[in-house]
């Protein structure tokens, strides 16, 4: 347990030598920050940047509180899973490439220390990207718009994590079995956007879908309960992340033969 302390350290001393526990949450943050301020203000802003004859009125409803809080979760699933995508595609393959690996596995440390410390590092950087991102919307959307119960922002949060969960550890999976982070980032993104695409397209053949999660995340947002699957594809999801991160150590024995 000590040695994997200490590779995990270790990917936390990197994070912040290149700055990724700065300007992820960052990012986050400012998506965060965005909707409800667009959201509130979106007739103001389209009353001047628009050419409209002279005395006409634009009435744009504000949305309800939980609303705006659905569409920041919905820039999450666009803009956010690119964001982290590109932050951990070379999470492994990067190292693998420049002989890190190596370096470290000569050292009597366990292949699935190592994979699990990496993600491990990831997970806890992304939800507390995630956290503070959706807490930053929260807080503003009470100032400008409403009211919101927080503990339905805690539910909504712990629902959405697990999408972004199991397409860490699909990340963490590919990285270590590609060497090119390029094509790490093309297939996680590539199956994102098909799950979220051919989950509502094909809802009778798709309950089993992680990107239902996000669905369900939404819903309790703006419904205050949850809508449509959910049992089957948590327990789906749940599977499917402990899979890719078990296969992702099955290169152990290959690796080991590398010193």
């Amino acid at each position: 347990m000590k040695k994997w302390f200490v590779l995990f350290r270790k990917e936390w001393l990197e994070m912040s030598r290149n700055y990724k526990v700065i300007w992820i949450p960052l990012v986050f943050v400012l998506f965060g920050l965005l909707q409800p301020v667009t959201s509130y203000y979106m007739p103001e802003i389209l009353k001047n940047a628009s050419n409209l004859p002279k005395g006409a009125v634009i009435k744009i409803p504000i949305p309800s509180s939980g609303e705006v809080l659905a569409q920041t979760l919905g820039q999450f699933n666009q803009m956010g899973i690119l964001v982290l995508v590109l932050a951990f595609m070379g999470i492994v393959s990067s190292e693998q490439r420049s002989g890190m690996m190596k370096a470290i596995l000569v050292k009597p440390v366990g292949y699935s220390s190592y994979i699990t410390a990496k993600w491990m590092s990831a997970v806890l950087l992304s939800g507390g990207a995630i956290f503070l991102g959706m807490l930053a919307s929260w807080y503003y959307t009470i100032l400008l718009i409403g009211d919101f119960p927080f503990m339905d922002i805690v539910k909504g949060i712990s629902l959405y994590f697990i999408w972004i969960l199991f397409l860490i550890t699909f990340t963490v999976f590919l990285s270590s079995f590609l060497k090119s982070s390029g094509l790490v980032a093309a297939f996680t993104l590539l199956l994102s956007i098909l799950l979220t695409l051919l989950t509502p397209l094909l809802k009778k053949w798709m309950e089993w879908s992680p990107a239902q999660l996000t669905n369900a995340a939404a819903s309790l947002f703006t419904a205050g309960k949850i809508e449509g699957p959910f049992l089957i594809p948590l327990i789906t999801t749940v599977i499917l992340t402990a899979l890719f991160l078990y296969l992702a150590g099955t290169r152990k024995s290959s690796l080991s033969r590398l010193g």
